[in-house]
């Protein structure tokens, strides 16, 4: 039987920071104080504090700034950065953007279901539905606008459907298809008049169809008819992920849409062989 290794200092300090920050304890945006400071408060050598450092920004919990004015900030664990690495782990399997869509397609509906069914709906998800429909009214012929409200719309539901563990694992696949949703648009979009061509996939009836979905969903959602939210957002999902899928390249998540670095499919495909 191996004999168990006991923790290094470096790795007891990266404990205590994390539980920290998990904590909250340590917030988003604290500064931990330079590297003389973290000496003297948890008298430490510096390449156990060194490591300790290293371990807490590999989790991203801290980004460590080089230099004179150096420390650590501190980040506080959220739906995003779990999809940035969720996104990192699909890429690595060559998921492919419909695999999200199918996942979605089952989970989201759920989300909205939980919405319909909270005792504070009136107070708590109807008037912030309602803000974000009322925005893609006002900016329905602006493309880029009306796509990020109807992105802030699918992302409402499941923030808003009030379970932690849906919140923050649907979420994250909601941020993943959001950020391919975006760069399909963004790319069908560029020299397509959808305003004189009927068939162009952001057509303007398109996307009035999407928005009047919106509106029967947060109907549904204020009158508490959890299954017909279900089958409404289940419907609509399926419309919409499909008019995306069509018009996009379906060959991998690209984890890069989410930390900023774009990279292009012909890199993807070359890597891929």
């Amino acid at each position: 039987m191996s004999q168990m290794r006991p923790p290094r200092v470096g790795e007891l300090v990266a404990a205590q920071l994390r539980e920290d920050i998990l904590s909250g304890r340590l917030k988003e945006g604290d500064e931990l104080g330079n590297q003389e400071q973290l000496f003297s408060e948890y008298q430490v050598s510096p390449p156990a504090l060194r490591e300790a450092l290293h371990i807490l920004e590999s989790d991203g919990l801290i980004t460590v700034r080089r230099g004179s004015a150096g420390g650590a900030v501190v980040h506080a664990p959220t739906p995003q950065r779990a999809a940035q690495q969720i996104a990192m782990v699909l890429q690595n399997r060559e998921t492919a953007p419909s695999d999200v869509s199918v996942a979605l397609g089952y989970m989201e509906p759920i989300c909205a279901q939980l919405c319909a069914l909270r005792e504070d709906r009136q107070e708590a998800v109807v008037p912030e539905l309602r803000e974000i429909t009322g925005n893609q009214h006002a900016h329905i012929a602006d493309t880029d606008e009306y796509l990020r409200h109807s992105s802030d719309f699918h992302a409402a539901i499941v923030k808003l459907c009030g379970n932690e563990s849906l919140i923050v694992v649907i979420g994250a696949l909601e941020a993943i298809w959001s950020a391919h949703d975006s760069q399909v648009w963004k790319t069908v979009a560029d020299g397509i008049d959808v305003e004189a061509d009927p068939a162009a996939p952001l057509a303007i009836d398109t996307r009035r169809a999407a928005l009047r979905a919106h509106e029967k969903l947060v109907t549904e959602i204020e009158a508490g008819r959890a299954d017909r939210a279900y089958k409404i957002a289940a419907g609509h999902l399926s419309a919409a992920h499909t008019n995306t899928l069509r018009s996009g390249d379906d060959r991998q998540i690209l984890a890069s849409l989410l930390t900023g670095a774009r990279v292009g499919p012909r890199a993807v495909a070359a890597r891929r062989g």
